[in-house]
């Protein structure tokens, strides 16, 4: 593992807290002064950040540890179950969002002090992008899945400070509905995004193959090799920073073994390099055999 990426992971988790603390105090301050709906739903999704950021930091740290004895893949797969813990626990929150907004729809109440709610939310606008910009810099740079599931929220984040503000102005300008409204709107943006999250978790959990131009790449490289006449049996997954590669290729039956083995660490080799870290095993079949073992399938069906 590169210790760009655990540096550069490590430090984006690190911010998120940070940030999340200063939005958590700053939302807390203005919804107390204003009784916003709104404001209160933009200070539950940034508790419900620092609760998945607070997961991040240390589920984080637990799968950049190296392979061990009793996990030989490694421990990248808490990237994952760190992503599907902040949609579980947002998912099973947002209910009291969505209770509130539609009990505000029905006896709209008056907000206090609209401006200083609009001033903090603008803040707190500026502050999130600085983040996510930051966190989208990470990404570029690691594709780490825990990192995207926290930019996630916080680009969700981001758009409520938005909805906040424009609820406060019309609030200030005499639209009542418009508070609970938009508190409405953020809580199921903020529940299709947890759903989002989940799914994607799910998947990687499920070791999910990487998509079909990375294992058309892999197989480009493969049968860039004259010696190659085939190949089968690809398989491939995401486990945090590590990709997994296996794959069978079909070579001369007559070919040395240690030629064969030549071949086969070129091509773990270039795999490793366009998918750094990579773990890549590569299996070599004589190719009659693979035309026997092909013959006898037909002849089944």
């Amino acid at each position: 593992m590169s210790y760009s990426y655990e540096k550069l992971v490590k430090k984006a988790t690190y911010l998120a807290v940070i940030f999340a603390l200063i939005l958590i105090t700053i939302k807390l301050f203005a919804w107390w002064m204003t009784g916003s709906i709104s404001l209160l739903a933009s200070l539950f999704d940034s508790s419900m950040d620092l609760l998945a950021s607070g997961i991040n930091f240390i589920l984080i740290r637990y799968s950049l540890r190296p392979a061990d004895d009793n996990h030989r893949f490694g421990h990248g797969k808490a990237e994952s179950l760190a992503a599907l813990a902040q949609s579980a626990f947002i998912i099973g929150s947002v209910a009291f969002l969505l209770l509130n907004s539609v009990k505000l729809l029905s006896r709209p109440a008056q907000i206090d002090y609209p401006l200083l709610g609009i001033i903090i939310s603008s803040v707190s606008v500026f502050l999130t992008l600085g983040l996510v910009l930051y966190q989208r810099h990470v990404i570029k740079l690691t594709d780490s899945q825990a990192v995207k599931a926290d930019m996630l929220h916080y680009s969700s984040d981001l758009l409520m400070n938005g909805a906040v503000v424009i609820a406060l102005i019309l609030s200030w300008c005499g639209v009542i509905y418009a508070d609970a409204i938009f508190a409405l709107l953020i809580s199921c943006y903020i529940l299709f995004s947890a759903v989002k999250i989940a799914f994607s978790a799910v998947q990687d959990l499920l070791d999910k193959a990487l998509p079909e131009v990375d294992n058309a790449n892999i197989l480009d490289i493969a049968s860039s090799f004259s010696e190659v006449h085939g190949i089968h049996d690809l398989k491939t997954r995401r486990s945090g920073p590590m990709t997994f590669v296996q794959l069978h290729v079909e070579l001369d039956d007559n070919m040395p073994l240690f030629e064969a083995h030549a071949i086969a660490d070129k091509i773990e080799k270039l795999i490793s390099q366009k998918y750094h870290p990579a773990e890549v095993i590569i299996h070599q079949d004589p190719i009659s055999v693979v035309a026997k073992e092909k013959s006898k399938l037909r002849e089944r069906f």
